[in-house]
């Protein structure tokens, strides 16, 4: 079964937005609110926070076992735009457009599918 979750109107520039996302596609739960946690990007708390949502729903809603959850796909799409304008010198003005991101979070159920990276520690015991 699988779990979705939306985040509109996030007033971050998608490709900001992007790089953390990147980062945690295809950990489960627990890794990726760990990294999301300590995470310096400005949209990082908002898709800790999407985590964090989707997770509780799963649980609530659908009964769902949190410790079997992963996130199966994450995707940012970009939202409306303003249009702003800067003045400049001699009486000119440069347009601006603030972006904003849609954010889609979906968690499925089944742990064997989590493609979560390995620590150093796992490979090198895979090495010997």
């Amino acid at each position: 079964m699988e779990v979705k979750a939306i985040l509109r109107k996030l007033q971050v520039s998608p490709s900001k937005v992007q790089l953390v996302i990147d980062l945690v596609r295809g950990l489960d739960i627990g890794r990726a609110e760990k990294q999301l946690t300590f995470m310096k990007k400005g949209a990082a708390p908002a898709v800790l926070k999407l985590l964090k949502s989707a997770a509780a729903n799963a649980e609530n809603n659908f009964k769902m076992n949190r410790v079997n959850l992963f996130v199966k796909e994450i995707f940012v799409t970009e939202g409306f735009r303003l249009h702003r304008w800067k003045p400049k010198a001699m009486g000119r003005a440069t347009p601006i457009q603030k972006k904003s991101s849609i954010v889609t979070l979906i968690l499925s159920e089944n742990a064997a599918h989590a493609k979560a990276p390995k620590t150093k520690t796992e490979v090198k015991k895979d090495a010997k």
